[in-house]
């Protein structure tokens, strides 16, 4: 099974794929919300930010907790 820990690179990689499609389905959502594209960008923008620090951070915060996994 291996020994459960995920390298910085390998957290780096998910935050960043998971931060693009939040960013597509952010942006459909903002445009459908406002009827602006460029409202609903922004606000995708921002979200996807700020979404990116916070996923980034709790990745790593899990990959330093051994509670759960099978070593």
């Amino acid at each position: 099974m291996g020994n459960g820990m995920e390298t910085r690179w390998r957290s780096l990689v998910k935050a960043i794929v998971w931060n693009v499609i939040g960013l597509g389905v952010m942006t459909l959502v903002g445009l459908a919300a406002t009827g602006s594209a460029a409202l609903g960008g922004t606000m995708a923008l921002a979200n996807t930010a700020l979404g990116f620090v916070m996923y980034l951070t709790y990745e790593r915060v899990w990959a330093g907790i051994r509670w759960g996994r099978h070593v």
